[in-house]
Parts: C-alpha cells; structure tokens; sequence
C-alpha cells in the first residue's frame, strides 16, 4: 500500500496581523466599513439595536450614579447639620478657586496631543464611511434614554 503524503499550509499569525487594524483583527481580514459589508436596511438595525441597549444601559446607569450622588450629598448635609462633621468653608473655597485657575490655565491653551489629534482622527473617518449605522445607533440611543 502506497503512503499517502498530506501537505499542509502553515499561517504565521504573527506576520499576518502585525500590520492590521486591532477591528480588522477582531472582525475579520476583510472587514472595511460596514457601507461595503451590509445594506442599508442591515446597517439600520444593528446601529438601532445597538444604540437602543447603550442608550437603555446609559439611562439606568445615570439614574443609579445620581440617586447614590445625591444621596451622599444628602447624608453629608445631615451629618453636617447635626455636628458630627465640621466642613472648613474657607478651604472649600480656596480649593474651588485653585481649580478654576486650573481649568482658565488649561482651556487658554486648546491644543490637543499628537496621539489625542490622531485618536480623534481615525474615528471621524470612521463615523464617516459609516455613516448610516451611526445614524442608527444615534437614533437608537435616544430611543433608549427615552424607554
């Protein structure tokens, strides 16, 4: 009987994705805007759902971090009122007043970092080859912010 030889293909995967985008890694090799992948219809929806569950997600989120906020304010003031904490005003004060010194010091300046600048970049010409799934997953959004 005759030995039969297989030949295998090996991929360094190393090579392959060292000078690919960490989504196209993610997503698949061929991956460029989802303009190219999907219809319209497609696009609409997964931007729609995507944006309605963050949307949902961002409102139960905001409401818990204000009730916890606010309620710690609340227990402060009564602790305040009733003695068992002493605020020193004036330090307040001069806290508040070196950090808008700081804020007037770093908005004088505007200017964004290289990495920031590029950062900023690369998701503009993201929004913009796929704009109709940003538009969905905006409308999404405030859908779920409103349920």
């Amino acid at each position: 009987a005759g030995v039969k030889e297989d030949s295998f293909n090996v991929l360094d995967l190393a090579e392959y994705t060292k000078n690919r985008p960490w989504w196209r890694k993610v997503f698949a090799p061929s991956s460029g805007s989802s303009a190219e992948k999907y219809n319209v219809a497609t696009q609409l929806v997964i931007g729609g759902v995507t944006g309605w569950c963050t949307g949902f997600i961002f409102q139960k989120v905001g409401k818990l971090a204000a009730t916890a906020v606010g309620g710690g304010f609340f227990l402060l003031q009564i602790a305040n009122h009733t003695g068992y904490i002493k605020v020193d005003w004036k330090l307040v004060e001069r806290d508040v007043n070196k950090a808008k010194q700081q804020l007037k010091f770093h908005s004088s300046g505007n200017k964004m970092s290289p990495e920031v600048k590029s950062r900023v970049d690369e998701v503009i010409i993201f929004l913009k080859k796929n704009v109709i799934l940003t538009g969905g997953f905006a409308g999404g959004f405030l859908l779920g912010m409103a349920s």
